[in-house]
């Protein structure tokens, strides 16, 4: 069994100053937001054994504060920025996915952009949760958290359709009592 957790990362500012889109940071509820998600998965292990982080400036922000908020909590995860992930579609992001088996974490979390992140939830979901299906269906907003396990031994046998979504979550969702 294999458990895969895709979040996206958190609310940003509009522009960086440097003008690219690589440079822009979080902003207040962003920062809010990152630690929310982050306080949430401290309180409900299991926990990633490895993160993958996509190299922009917002994603390396929000597993920064993801991680503060799992510091104490939970054991140090082997944590890489891993440059494909930077507007990854579905296909990047399940070849990330199949490349984490030459470490072999039994849980494995992407922090990344949508709307690939999106996309390879909807895509890799063969089964499961129907009211985190609903919930899920239209949109990972930011800070959003998807949760899919996979009957498998290896990650190189993770597939499109083959997951099955175990939870969604969202500071939205958390705020209002709810989880998907």
């Amino acid at each position: 069994m294999r458990r895969l957790m895709l979040l996206r990362h958190a609310r940003t500012e509009a522009d960086a100053p440097s003008g690219s889109d690589h440079d822009r940071r979080l902003d207040e509820r962003g920062l809010s937001d990152a630690a929310e998600i982050g306080g949430w998965i401290a309180a409900h292990p299991p926990f990633p054994d490895a993160v993958k982080v996509s190299p922009a400036v917002r994603s390396v922000q929000t597993w920064d504060i993801v991680w503060e908020s799992m510091k104490g909590v939970a054991p140090a995860p082997d944590a890489k920025q891993v440059e494909e992930l930077y507007g990854a579609d579905p296909a990047v992001l399940l070849h990330v996915i199949h490349a984490a088996a030459r470490r072999d974490p039994q849980r494995l979390l992407l922090v990344g952009h949508n709307p690939g992140m999106h996309e390879a939830a909807l895509m890799l979901t063969g089964s499961g949760n129907a009211a985190a299906r609903a919930a899920l269906a239209d949109n990972l907003p930011t800070s959003g958290l998807v949760v899919l396990d996979f009957d498998i031994a290896d990650w190189r046998d993770a597939s499109f359709r083959g997951g099955r979504l175990e939870l969604f979550v969202s500071p939205k969702l958390l705020k209002a009592g709810q989880r998907g």
